[in-house]
């Protein structure tokens, strides 16, 4: 099970009719340059997650889903929750510890000295997107995650650290990461996922270059963010909130809009003493 990525700014459904099936060609034109089609001369199509529908982030670990849930979030080590909307959290922009080594060293970000840049609240060294090249390389690998994702049954792909760039001490741009994403993107939609934006409320205007489908936010409430989601991606937006006062103020104006839920920072399976979810 990877790592719960829980950050300040820096998400359904099976049986259910409404589910909504949309051609994305046009989205994924713009992130690439070129129309997105699965090999059959037919646009690629995925589903997208329900407006304001129960959910639940489950990254922390896998559990059976509360009554109401219609969407989940979990790890890509995390089998999909049968009947429901599937989000596959993969992070996408940086090494997680234990994978490290496994990277090759020309591919995670270093500055002016040669020392690995570092996200210092995760421990985790940036991966480096700073050329067409190296994003191509970079993309290789995630996307056979999100081909993971794909074959075990998800219907979206949560990709996450896009706001990275941030933490790169200038070394990154938000060119760098709206371009990765864009590679993303356009593979995913080739597997026929969704997939969401995580977080960056900046970078909401390039949606469309970057062919993102819809939001998964944290705390949007807690820092009157909700809005830019809302408008960007036409309410497809999954909220996690981990105060009380976070929920409070995404429930009063957007709890009719939204998909919106608190959970613990830790987002802790029931077993655990610090398990915290709750809706209203």
């Amino acid at each position: 099970m990877g790592d719960p990525r829980v950050r300040r700014p820096r998400t359904v459904l099976g049986a259910l009719a409404v589910t909504l099936v949309v051609a994305v060609s046009a989205l994924a034109g713009c992130a690439s340059g070129d129309g997105d089609e699965d090999g059959s001369g037919e646009p690629a199509a995925v589903r997208l997650p329900p407006k304001g529908a129960g959910f639940d982030y489950q990254i922390g670990g896998a559990y059976p889903p509360p009554k109401g849930v219609r969407v989940v979030s979990r790890d890509r080590s995390d089998s999909p929750a049968p009947g429901l909307y599937n989000i596959c959290y993969v992070n996408a922009f940086q090494a997680q510890p234990a994978e490290r080594s496994s990277w090759p060293a020309d591919l995670l970000l270093r500055d002016g000295r040669g020392g690995l840049v570092i996200d210092e609240d995760w421990d985790e060294p940036l991966l480096d997107i700073g050329t067409p090249a190296k994003r191509e390389r970079v993309a290789k690998r995630v996307n056979g995650w999100i081909d993971g994702c794909a074959d075990k049954g998800f219907d979206a792909v949560e990709p996450d650290n896009y706001d990275s760039y941030t933490r790169s001490d200038g070394l990154l741009t938000t060119a760098d990461a709206t371009a990765f994403m864009a590679l993303l993107s356009r593979h995913a939609h080739a597997r026929h996922l969704a997939i969401a934006q995580k977080n960056t409320a900046e970078l909401a205007a390039r949606r469309e270059r970057a062919g993102l489908d819809f939001a998964v936010t944290e705390e949007c409430g807690q820092y009157d963010e909700c809005g830019v989601y809302a408008e960007a991606f036409d309410d497809r937006v999954v909220d996690i909130e981990y105060t009380d006062r976070g929920l409070a103020a995404a429930r009063a104006r957007w709890g009719g809009r939204l998909s919106i839920v608190r959970r613990d920072r830790d987002v802790s399976t029931p077993a655990s003493a610090a398990y915290v979810r709750a809706v209203r």
